[in-house]
């Protein structure tokens, strides 16, 4: 399935409910989400793996096989971890340049800004910005290979 229905798939589950909920129903609906998280192996729980800019701690591994980008990932809490799972289910499994270029529009339809509060929100954009990252840079990998 490509990103954008990735993505829309994820804002229909939020659409069932958002109208109703509250800032608890919401966390809960994210960390559930988090019980599905590919879970890192431990040998990447490492500060080299660490996201910056988040607090707590987020880990993120990336690996690159087949031409497709597959993410692995921990964090401290359980809002984090289902942060994540939702930006890996959307992303994980794509081409480089696919997930460099994908257009993250999921954040502003489940109004991701409006329920978290101000720091988490750049810890989730941090975490985007780093599968971000890890994309880019095996495209540019790629490039070289193919050279």
């Amino acid at each position: 399935m490509d990103i954008n229905r990735l993505q829309d798939k994820i804002i229909e589950e939020f659409d069932l409910f958002l109208d109703k909920m509250n800032r608890f129903r919401y966390f809960r609906y994210i960390t559930r989400l988090g019980k599905e998280l590919p879970l890192i192996d431990t040998q990447y729980k490492t500060e080299q793996h660490l996201i910056r800019g988040c607090n707590p701690r987020v880990w993120l591994h990336a690996a690159y096989q087949n031409d497709k980008v597959f993410y692995t990932a921990d964090g401290d809490t359980p809002l984090d971890k289902g942060l994540l799972s939702m930006f890996i289910q959307i992303l994980s499994g794509h081409s480089p340049k696919e997930i460099a270029n994908a257009d993250m529009y999921v954040l502003n339809e489940i109004r991701l800004h409006k329920y978290l509060p101000a720091a988490k929100f750049e810890s989730a954009l941090s975490i985007l910005k780093q599968i971000k990252l890890y994309a880019v840079n095996f495209q540019v990998q790629s490039l070289f290979k193919a050279g």
